[in-house]
């Protein structure tokens, strides 16, 4: 049975990292959604741009791969960069989407939670962000129902410092309040939890939160779903894990796939394919 994590929110849960900044997490029992059906996960899992890059969910899935060692995990993406809270309402085109991607997923595996972020857009100055928290309640209260499961963990993100600090700061004023809104939302709904953002770093554009980071907000999410608790703070051992999650030993199978998709995507030549190919067999 693969267990099953919606994906929603904007573009820094779609992922922006970069992604020669980090290893690669390639491992056959992490799945994601591609036309109906399960692949082996392969990054940007949520293609929503050309600029798609690295995101928390690659990481998220890898820490529940610790402690799941026998269990597949599925990751079924749905973010949509640039995108506000009011995008996402319960009569729009990227609610319904999710919830027919989620139903698909749902037909083969047990969805066990929600991973949400999202806010930027809602930080403009003149933003309705002293609503953000009642427009989200309805959201998620009509999602839980759509997917007939009101009782699903929801895990939801804060947005990151950085913002304050970027070129385009004077766009981002409020996020402060959106954080605090999600905060308090978390603290007052059955089964949702807060992960900060705190010590994350950003590309260089100041907006997008960057690959390394990326890896430490996944694990910081699982924290979260694990424990079913916020996380406030980061985490004592958050790059040990993302460092455990890198260590893990290939087996035959993902080598020889690994190895076949390079080929495939023109990573490699022939000749190097044939030696690597030759060595991974051997040891």
């Amino acid at each position: 049975m693969i267990h099953s994590f919606l994906m929603i929110g904007q573009s820094n849960m779609a992922g922006r990292g970069f992604k020669q900044e980090v290893p690669l997490i390639y491992d056959e029992h992490i799945k994601m959604l591609r036309n109906g059906k399960w692949q082996t996960m392969w990054e940007p899992i949520n293609y929503d741009r050309p600029n798609a890059g690295i995101g928390l969910s690659a990481s998220f899935a890898g820490a529940w791969r610790l402690k799941n060692k026998s269990e597949e995990i599925g990751l079924i993406p749905c973010a949509d960069g640039g995108t506000s809270l009011d995008d996402w309402n319960s009569n729009g085109a990227l609610f319904e989407h999710a919830v027919y991607q989620a139903k698909i997923a749902m037909k083969t595996s047990k969805l066990q939670g929600i991973l949400w972020h999202q806010g930027e857009n809602d930080s403009f100055p003149n933003s309705e962000t002293n609503r953000y928290n009642e427009k989200f309640s309805l959201l998620i209260d009509e999602l839980r129902k759509e997917l007939n499961s009101p009782n699903i963990p929801l895990i939801i993100g804060g947005l990151g410092d950085f913002l304050s600090q970027g070129t385009y700061a004077e766009y981002f004023v409020q996020y402060p309040k959106v954080n605090q809104e999600l905060e308090e939302f978390a603290n007052n709904t059955p089964n949702c939890y807060f992960v900060t953002a705190s010590g994350l770093t950003s590309n260089p554009d100041g907006i997008h939160i960057d690959a390394v980071s990326q890896r430490i907000f996944g694990v910081r999410y699982f924290e979260a779903f694990q424990k079913q608790q916020n996380i406030l703070k980061p985490l004592e051992d958050e790059k040990e894990v993302v460092k455990n999650i890198n260590n893990r030993l290939l087996t035959l199978t993902e080598k020889t796939e690994l190895l076949n998709t390079r080929l495939s995507i023109g990573d490699l030549s022939m000749e190097d394919y044939k030696e690597e190919l030759s060595i991974a067999t051997k040891n």
